[in-house]
């Protein structure tokens, strides 16, 4: 039977995994059709915070693209201070410098990327990526719902249904990617295996509209956190109050017990709970619109059956916490794209994509794992201030006044809370998780050292040029005078060689090679009077390699492989590093 359509790949969803990979795809010049149950795109703001690792995706997707996010992004120093208290317009327990805006934290992220991490909401960010998908090449269609796929030794059929229409069709590729969310059928249907489960808790959320500036503007922040035991609206005794756009539009968190029926949020109830939780009993809000959630803690273990594969919520169902979400979406398609089109376009053999889940997978386990981690360490922060177990209302309300006491309890109950509330940098600001995320399979080959493991790899980055780590950042310049990250001379598809002052039999190497693989490389010498020069030495620091070594970056700016220096066959072994890193 002949397909109604054809494509190289078909992407089934246009969040932001599936936007992002149909952004790739249609960058590097692979035919791409991305499709949509839905008629637009995001409707709520539900992912929002934007680390640096996913801002160096759309700065490799082009300036353009990254400046667009930031027009539309509240930026870094509106983050930062995460609010502990009991109403918004209540006292304040305490509040913590987070997002990397701490002057510590903030020299860190500094040095760490070119990039500024920010708050995009989900609505601002989906239309950026999808716009830029479609405008370079990619087909897409909305109201389109995916129903199954069946594939064989060429290629993947898959059904879908134009729900304008209720009729269904055909589409032929040679891959799918499933990028349609918590429940995805893609992933069902694929028969791919998972570790947790889901619905471990219940939440709600309410958005709404109410210029809330005069409590919260003087201590401008993402997240306020309200310890409210025995609120009228019920609940677990905790509510989040989020900002969607500094100060006027807000997203309410309010948990309730999963082991009973999910609430009916109505517009009295939704304003009933801002009214509690903003601590202004006659507020007026503009109700935007109120939904149920419930709480994952699922992960695929394997995220490919043969020529289809999995990424995003499809891949790692987790809670919000960490804002890790939509970031390791975006880099799932940061990973798969390059190779997916190196195997399109016959640079590569299939072999490559086996390495997608190798990669990938250790990370989808990783941030659930902490994302769910980080829902317990609150509870420290219960214990200090009394609201660990029970109900009894006036109980809880006496131990926290007790905080406030001239005694040695008071003095202590001060210290646990300061020290629980502390440890919460394990959530928000946590940068090690964000950028140390190192691969090891067949698209990384190894030069025999050991990747170093430093003080703290969740909160703290630890650049390292090791096979499978991220390429480091540091600033260069043009003989023009011009300023770019190393990252910069890397991506956009391809592959680099970064060498130096002694380095030029790998510049020829890079030539040769590139024509025998019909495989574009970048070659790129750093010293003095090369292509860039290392003016204040931040290179030197962090490339872990001699003047007349190498190191090869593949497009997703992690090291394939290095040479501490020149080979006494340059050509040859680095012919035979990427014949193995492609599958030949």
């Amino acid at each position: 039977m002949t397909a109604d359509i054809t494509t190289d790949v078909l992407v089934i969803g246009t969040g932001p995994a599936g936007s992002a990979t149909a952004a790739l795809l249609a960058s590097y010049g692979v035919e791409v059709l991305v499709v949509n149950r839905y008629r637009w795109l995001a409707k709520t703001p539900r992912a929002h915070i934007t680390n640096q690792r996913t801002m160096e995706v759309l700065r490799d997707l082009g300036p353009e693209v990254e400046a667009e996010a930031m027009l539309h992004a509240a930026p870094q120093h509106l983050m930062g201070n995460n609010v502990f208290c009991v109403s918004l317009a209540g006292e304040e327990l305490r509040r913590m410098q987070s997002w990397g805006t701490s002057p510590e934290s903030k020299a860190r992220h500094l040095r760490a990327s070119p990039c500024e991490m920010n708050d995009l909401p989900q609505t601002f960010m989906e239309p950026i990526l999808f716009k830029t998908a479609c405008s370079r090449g990619a087909q897409s269609r909305m109201s389109t719902e995916y129903l199954s796929h069946v594939q064989d030794a060429d290629g993947v059929t898959t059904t879908c249904r134009d729900r304008l229409t209720g009729k269904d069709f055909t589409v032929r590729s040679t891959y799918l990617v499933g990028a349609d969310g918590g429940n995805s059928l893609v992933a069902e249907h694929a028969g791919l295996p998972f570790e947790g489960r889901m619905g471990v808790g219940g939440s709600m959320n309410i958005l709404f509209r109410a210029d809330l500036s005069r409590y919260v503007a003087h201590r401008p922040s993402v997240l306020n956190w309200v310890m409210q035991p025995g609120a009228d609206v019920g609940g677990i005794g905790m509510g989040l109050v989020r900002m969607v756009r500094p100060w006027n539009e807000w997203l309410i968190v309010w948990g309730y017990d999963i082991t009973q029926p999910a609430p009916v949020v109505d517009a009295a109830m939704a304003t009933q709970v801002a009214r509690q939780l903003v601590g202004v009993p006659d507020l007026e809000i503009d109700l935007i619109s109120a939904n149920t959630w419930t709480v994952n803690n699922c992960y695929a273990t394997h995220m490919q059956a043969g020529r289809v594969f999995i990424m995003g919520d499809a891949a790692h169902r987790h809670p919000p916490s960490n804002g890790l979400g939509s970031n390791t979406s975006i880099r799932d398609g940061f990973n798969l794209a390059w190779k997916l089109a190196a195997v399109v376009k016959g640079q590569a053999t299939p072999k490559l994509l086996d390495s997608y889940s190798a990669e990938r997978a250790p990370v989808a386990k990783q941030i659930v794992t902490r994302a769910n981690q980080s829902i317990a360490e609150f509870g420290p922060i219960f214990e200090a201030l009394g609201m660990d177990g029970g109900v009894d209302h006036q109980r809880i309300e006496r131990s926290m006044a007790a905080r406030c006491d001239a005694t040695e309890a008071g003095e202590k109950q001060r210290e646990a809370l300061r020290r629980a509330i502390d440890f919460k940098v394990y959530e928000f600001d946590c940068h090690g998780v964000e950028m140390n995320q190192r691969y090891n399979s067949g698209a990384v080959v190894g030069d025999g050292t050991t990747a170093p493991v430093g003080e703290n790899m969740e909160l703290y980055y630890h650049p390292t040029t090791c096979p499978g780590a991220r390429l480091p950042h540091a600033w260069v310049y043009d003989r023009a005078g011009g300023k770019h990250s190393t990252l910069d001379l890397c991506g956009k598809g391809r592959f680099t060689i970064l060498t130096g002052i002694g380095g030029g039999a790998w510049v020829k190497a890079a030539e040769a090679v590139s024509r025998a693989l019909g495989l574009p490389i970048r070659a790129v010498t750093i010293g003095p009077r090369a292509d860039y020069e290392d003016h204040v030495g931040d290179w030197h620091k962090v490339r872990d390699i001699r003047d007349s070594g190498c190191i090869l970056v593949r497009p997703d700016h992690h090291v394939a492989w290095r040479s501490q220096s020149v080979s006494a066959d340059p050509e040859g072994d680095l012919s035979r590093v990427l014949r193995q890193i492609l599958g030949h």
